[in-house]
């Protein structure tokens, strides 16, 4: 097939501070697209800081409007940047609040799902906020009820089928990681034994589960230490509650870290845990995999197909703080188990690549376009 143009709508771009696992796989798979030759463009929200127009990676990326409200930009963006190229297909990448786009998109159109909130976004927003996002995810099942999709995992495909969406509609597109980027292998540990939460401090993630399950260890292995790799607005309260527990001179927040000390972190940690209440995928624990990590997970939607229990980690039953601490104090205490896992990590993580994710997405962009010939 021909050179492509490809127009694609997201909240944010990989610059964007807010930006997370959605915009990592956005960015990763189609640079890999752009580099064969395709014309790709990103229409996204502005930030502080941020230029009306770059060229990423090989990426076009134009930004209009707030991220509050970028949604109401969308399809003023499509039918102005519809008049200056001709696109072979557009990409809808949903992301909490829908664009809607199968309402007035008239070339192929291909979405792009990572998963729902559903009433897990109450956690995070007020009723109001949350109700607006509960209820805009909602519409999805009638007015994408014809689109083509690519999800993440098997977790959010099983989502759509219970919506009452055809299989058929659906190619699975993973998560994965540049492997040059990662050691690949067991690296040397922090003296100390180290557990490490990675990724966005929110309060939907559940960071607060962690706090409580270390604090149930504590006494048991007094040298252990807890760190934070990321940041976000549930920070306060989780150094409240690190304070009020006694934990504060055995715990760490890093903030924001560069991509090279988050491998050296990584690498030198002894087990990071995922606690999130649901996500699309689990690319933070691949990356500590990636490492020789193990990583204990919650069984949720997301993260359960980002783990492969028993090899490159463990699952617990979310919000049993009982069963997480327990499980941490067997690998930290534990040798065997603990090499054994940390083998399987690497393992796990190998099997895990961009450039095939990005030839899949590709085949799939190429399929959508001759479905709608027809």
């Amino acid at each position: 097939m021909k050179n492509l143009k490809i127009l694609i709508f997201n909240w944010q771009d990989i610059k964007n501070p807010f930006g997370g696992g959605a915009e990592v796989h956005l960015h990763e798979i189609f640079k890999r697209i752009a580099a064969k030759g395709h014309d790709i463009t990103l229409a996204c929200c502005r930030f502080d800081g941020s230029s009306e127009e770059e060229i990423i990676d090989g990426i076009r990326v134009v930004r209009k409007g707030s991220r509050s409200f970028f949604n109401y930009n969308v399809r003023g963006l499509y039918k102005k940047l519809s008049k200056e190229n001709k696109y072979d297909i557009i990409i809808d990448d949903i992301n909490k609040i829908p664009f809607y786009t199968p309402c007035y998109v008239k070339e192929p159109l291909l979405a792009i799902s990572h998963h729902f909130f559903g009433k897990a976004i109450f956690r995070e927003a007020g009723f109001i906020s949350g109700s607006y996002v509960y209820l805009a995810e909602k519409l999805v099942n009638r007015i994408y009820r014809n689109t083509q999709f690519v999800v993440v995992s098997e977790s959010t495909l099983d989502e759509f089928i219970e919506k009452g969406f055809n299989r058929k509609q659906f190619s699975i597109v993973t998560n994965a990681i540049e492997q040059e980027r990662f050691p690949m292998k067991i690296c040397t540990k922090f003296d100390k034994p180290t557990v490490v939460y990675f990724g966005r401090l929110k309060k939907y993630k559940s960071v607060d589960h962690l706090v409580k399950a270390f604090a149930l260890i504590a006494e048991k292995v007094p040298e252990a230490r807890l760190e934070f790799i990321g940041r976000g607005d549930f920070q306060p309260e989780l150094e409240r509650m690190v304070s009020e527990l006694g934990l504060k001179d055995r715990t760490k927040f890093y903030g924001f870290v560069s991509e090279e000390e988050k491998v050296e972190l990584l690498s030198k940690s002894h087990i990071v845990v995922n606690t999130s209440i649901k996500e699309g995928w689990g690319i933070t624990n691949i990356e500590a995999n990636a490492c020789g990590t193990p990583v204990i997970s919650a069984n949720v939607p997301g993260l359960r197909d980002s783990v492969k229990a028993g090899v490159s980690g463990l699952l617990y039953e979310y919000g049993n703080i009982k069963q997480l601490s327990e499980q941490i104090f067997s690998l930290l205490t534990n040798q065997i188990e603990f090499n054994r896992l940390s083998e399987g990590a690497v393992e796990w993580a190998q099997t895990f690549s961009w450039d095939e994710s990005a030839e899949l997405m590709l085949k799939r962009c190429e399929q959508v376009i001759e479905n709608k010939k027809m």
